[in-house]
């Protein structure tokens, strides 16, 4: 029965994306201009909803649909990885790890899989054929603005046109990989953290349409001797100054987002890219309702999602203890509910107020929410200011509560790495913070009866001895009974700009901060997304009916008695103000109604995980296990790490040998660390020269 309900879900899902697709490919054509839409104009413009009905019939409700069906699917379908997951067998297999493997490897790009590839060139011939086909009609029946325009210059301005229709479908898809907690990209076996280049891409695309588009329409101006149309903002048609505002602000959007400029100055790329809301507005008063419902889908689901976001991150996380390790680096461990689950690579958004009160930086979690059932935990690395400001305020003061807020934890739907035999995990430097949830949550794994724990070798790269302390973190802080000698791990450590041990009378030691609890904070509860998917399609179910119903009413009673009585056209930017408002509106008052009716139903339950994870502050921070004066080697587990752990003084691994060596079948490679690390792995696996070998980079574009 089960079975027979996820294939029809997915056809159902499959049958609605096509028909939605098969829309977009119909529009620049003849037989939607001339056929469809005479017919659908005289079923579907009512008084209701004017000549947005059929937009609205056609673009906004399959992707609508989709995205509150796809919620039940998701829950229908939820598993919590307790066993081995059947791996797929045969033709289809071979075919699948071919798709996947790297096929192109160059920056900026990054690493592009040859399925990425192929759909990638699927909506490039998209774009062309819209253009294609918009020009060829255009083209075929030229219209002059102008007395005495000339026939080139009229189809500049056509072609300028046509720029900007192009550069909508880019935004009908621009949004769906930022969303968190989307419940349409799991459908496809993504995540917003793997697909944020998508949305990178997608956003280099657009602005580049669209400047093309402004700059065509400058020269048609100047050439025409039009430029007071630049300054014109009408209120029956286009409003050109509202294009242009949003241009200036998609260029400084574009400009801070650049790589280089990301990387060192992500303060201004933070500020700069919440510029988002006004360029929204700003596109929707140029461009008007009618495109508006072309690629409102995605800009709803995500104002879901961030409104959603909004609410939990208002109130502060409990943080439990924070280790500082020599290495400068630190453990942050929170309360978490115990109901909140999540899979290993997965991350969460940290807001410290005492740092910075608008800053939120994403980081991996780094526990297991099998293992440590009450507790979740994060590794930040000492790399950039904000970071530095939070290390130097644990490390030099003594605090006995600290206020965090935090949002997620978001990752992937189901742990994809257990279909392997053998996982080859490759990190450099804090590139390590993943594969320590992994690692954790096979350890639970493997004391589970009849599950076969695959064979881990982990690779982890580092510039000093130092920063070896950052494998002490694989054994959580909580002092939870751990029973790693089930499990096959081997640990190849290299160490690239020291050659030997340096003395132990220099070496450092582990310091460990515990906080004493508040009533103003609480455990870390899930967002109303992957852990409550039957709530996420009520509110999107509400909120999207919530708002048909308020714009009918809003158009048929005040706007098209305006209409109607004056024989004018009802303001441009008036429309789209109203449809904007009422997007935003319903939006805030379901999300927000259903989260407090969750919330209060959450909340004796959460009160009594706050009275079942007090624990006593120990006297004194452990050691470390592998690096420092003090060894504690008592416990089984410390001794089976160290067992395992190899070290090199003075080299970098050589890592085409290791990965050829590796004798599984089927071999899961995972990499995390600088981008040159990625790319050299991704470089060997596409090399094809060790079919056994899948690739997965673990990179989150921020």
């Amino acid at each position: 029965m089960m079975m027979k309900s996820h294939t029809f879900l997915r056809v159902i899902f499959l049958l609605m994306f096509l028909g939605w697709l098969t829309v977009w490919i119909l529009l620049p054509t003849k037989i939607y201009k001339n056929t469809w839409t005479p017919k659908l104009k005289n079923s579907l413009n009512s008084t209701y909803f004017r000549e947005q009905g059929v937009n609205l019939l056609l673009f906004t409700f399959p992707m609508m649909f989709i995205g509150a069906l796809s919620c039940i699917y998701l829950h229908l379908h939820r598993e919590k990885i307790t066993q081995k997951l059947p791996s797929t067998s045969g033709a289809l297999k071979r075919c699948l790890c071919y798709l996947r493997r790297p096929f192109l490897v160059m920056s900026p790009i990054g690493i592009v899989t040859s399925m990425e590839l192929i759909f990638a060139f699927m909506f490039v011939a998209l774009l062309i054929w819209s253009l294609s086909n918009y020009l060829h009609i255009s083209f075929g029946s030229l219209h002059m603005h102008k007395q005495g325009e000339k026939v080139w210059e009229a189809k500049l301005r056509s072609v300028s046109l046509r720029l900007g229709y192009i550069g909508n479908i880019c935004w009908a898809f621009l949004f769906f990989p930022v969303t968190r907690g989307s419940s349409i990209l799991p459908l496809v076996g993504l995540t917003s953290e793997s697909s944020i280049k998508y949305h990178i891409w997608l956003g280099h695309l657009s602005m580049v349409l669209f400047g093309a588009h402004t700059i065509g329409f400058i020269i048609y101006w100047a050439i025409t001797n039009q430029m007071v149309e630049m300054l014109e903002w009408s209120k029956t048609y286009v409003s050109n100054v509202g294009g242009e505002i949003a241009s200036l602000i998609a260029l400084a959007m574009w400009i801070t987002s650049i790589p280089r400029i990301r990387r060192k100055m992500y303060e201004v790329f933070f500020y700069t890219h919440h510029l988002y809301i006004l360029y929204i507005l700003f596109y929707a008063i140029h461009v008007g309702v009618g495109y508006m419902c072309m690629i409102a889908p995605g800009i709803f689901l995500f104002l879901v999602d961030r409104h959603l976001r909004f609410l939990q991150s208002r109130q502060n996380a409990r943080l439990l203890s924070a280790r500082l390790l020599p290495c400068d680096a630190l453990e942050l461990t929170f309360s978490k509910n115990p109901s909140l689950y999540y899979n290993p690579t997965s991350l969460v958004f940290i807001n410290v107020p005492k740092v910075s009160k608008l800053q939120w930086h994403p980081f991996t979690v780094s526990s297991s929410s099998n293992m440590e059932t009450n507790s979740l935990s994060v590794i930040i690395k000492n790399l950039g200011s904000w970071s530095n400001k939070l290390y130097q305020e644990l490390s030099s003061t003594t605090l006995d509560h600290l206020s965090v807020s935090v949002e997620g934890p978001y990752g992937p739907h189901t742990s994809q790495f257990l279909r392997h035999e053998q996982i080859v995990m490759i990190s450099g430097g804090s590139g390590i913070t993943p594969f320590i949830s992994i690692i954790r949550d096979l350890i639970f794994q493997s004391q589970q009866q009849e599950f076969q724990p695959p064979k881990l070798l982990l690779v982890c790269i580092f510039k000093n001895y130092v920063d070896l302390t950052m494998l002490d973190l694989i054994l959580p802080s909580s002092g939870s009974t751990t029973q790693i000698s089930q499990l096959q791990l081997q640990i190849e450590a290299y160490i690239t700009r020291e050659k030997e041990e340096p003395p132990r009378d220099t070496q450092k030691h582990i310091q460990t901060i515990w906080f004493k609890p508040n009533l103003l904070d609480s455990p870390i509860s899930a967002i109303l997304g992957p852990n409550n998917w039957l709530w996420l399609s009520a509110i999107i179910t509400s909120s999207f009916i919530m708002f048909l119903l308020i714009l009918g009413i809003v158009t048929r009673y005040y706007i098209y008695p305006i209409e109607s009585n004056s024989g004018e056209v009802y303001n441009w930017t008036f429309k789209v103000m109203w449809f904007m408002f009422l997007l935003c509106a319903c939006i805030c008052l379901c999300s927000s109604a259903i989260f407090l009716w969750w919330k209060r139903q959450n909340n004796t339950l959460e009160n009594k995980q706050i009275m079942n994870v007090e624990v006593s502050t120990p006297t004194r921070s452990p050691g470390s296990w592998i690096y420092g004066s003090e060894r504690e080697l008592e416990s089984l587990p410390h001794q089976s790490l160290v067992q395992a752990t190899n070290v090199h003084f003075g080299a970098r691994p050589d890592l085409k040998k290791i990965l050829f060596e590796c004798e599984g079948k089927d071999v899961g490679v995972m990499v995390c660390g600088p981008r040159k690390l990625r790319h050299e792995v991704a470089r060997i696996c596409a090399s094809g020269l060790a079919d056994n070998l899948h690739f997965e980079s673990i990179s989150f574009n921020w």
